[in-house]
């Protein structure tokens, strides 16, 4: 039986909401082993000068636990 794990993260790109889930997993994968899913919980956006200046992700990553 495998044993999971869930960490909440928070990341941002410059460019869209998909670059910035996939930032919250490299940057995760750097010290997390074993990562098997994101879920995607809340997007945002900060505006600037009336455009999208960065695109946010809160996720929740899914990985397993070493026994």
């Amino acid at each position: 039986m495998a044993i999971l794990k869930v960490i909440e993260v928070l990341a941002e790109s410059p460019t869209s909401w998909e670059d910035a889930a996939k930032a919250a997993v490299e940057e995760a994968s750097k010290t997390v082993r074993g990562i098997r899913s994101i879920y995607v919980e809340n997007f945002q956006a900060s505006v600037r000068d009336g455009g999208i200046d960065n695109f946010r992700v809160n996720a929740k990553i899914t990985f397993s636990v070493d026994n």
